[in-house]
């Protein structure tokens, strides 16, 4: 049986029909609806392509499948899928966080669809591997993954202020608590998993395109030297410090985030920084 793609990961297209097409991917626990301080700043100039991952928001959670999403490669097919669906040529692909990677994945996949890549609080591992170093331990991995598998709720409440960032705004905090909430536990057990074990390191030196890397000055889940690891590994990019805390800066300095994109947007050829 044939999938329904739009159905699948409730694929919503808006801006400028015909325009350059801006593909949004959310990180996880979260959905399309984390882009709605960013992704209509682009409306006027460029077609908006958002959806959500399978088991996240308003997707299909009856295509989950845990053979096809044991990797992130799973996650990539899709958003290769969407854009075949779509027919897009030349799309920007902006990912966040886990789907900074899964991007990197996706245009790979499928280069005659993608023209730039935009990696927002990327990080290819966050298991330390000397002299890398990912922010996490195993054991802290281990600990974090024995949490969320005992008390997922327990967890996301716990979680929230840590990954937001932002002890001054806590109606932040309690936003990403709720998005946590609203994503199937199960699905979001594995995810974890399949995020927090992943070692992508190898797949960002295969990355043809153009890339933008935005890393928060102070983030607790992806620290600077990560963005930097990242940046230097990747052919072609360019790095943009913001000065902004947390892992989410498209709910916290949404400003910032908009303004970096369209300037990379504008650069024909991105020079390295």
């Amino acid at each position: 049986m044939d999938v329904d793609v739009r159905t699948r990961n409730r694929v919503t297209v808006s801006g400028r029909a015909g325009a350059r097409p801006l593909i949004f991917a959310h990180g996880f626990g979260c959905d399309q609806d984390m882009w709605r301080l960013v992704a209509p700043a682009f409306a006027e100039d460029h077609q908006l392509v958002l959806f959500d991952h399978v088991g996240a928001g308003g997707s299909d959670l009856s295509a989950w499948n845990r053979v096809r999403y044991a990797t992130l490669e799973g996650y990539a097919q899709d958003i290769v899928e969407i854009a075949d669906e779509l027919d897009l040529t030349g799309a920007v692909l902006i990912g966040h966080s886990v789907s900074a990677i899964i991007g990197v994945l996706a245009v790979t996949r499928a280069p005659h669809r993608f023209s730039q890549l935009v990696l927002v609080s990327p990080s290819p591992r966050y298991i330390d591997d000397p002299p890398y170093r990912g922010g996490f331990s195993e054991a802290d991995i281990d600990e974090l993954l024995e949490s969320l598998d005992s008390n997922y709720l327990g967890w996301s409440g716990a979680m929230a202020p840590v990954i937001m960032g932002n002890p001054d705004r806590p109606e932040l905090s309690d936003e990403l608590t709720n998005s946590f909430c609203r994503t199937d536990p199960e699905i979001a057990r594995h995810f974890a998993r399949v995020t927090f074990t992943s070692d992508n390191r190898d797949d960002l030196g295969r990355v043809q395109l153009p890339s933008l890397v935005l890393q928060c000055r102070h983030d607790a889940i992806a620290a600077v030297e990560v963005g930097r690891y990242v940046h230097d590994s990747l052919g072609d990019s360019r790095l943009v410090i913001l000065e902004a805390a947390g892992h989410c800066p498209q709910l916290s300095a949404p400003d910032q985030v908009v303004s970096a994109i369209r300037e990379f947007l504008a650069s024909s050829v991105p020079s390295r920084s």
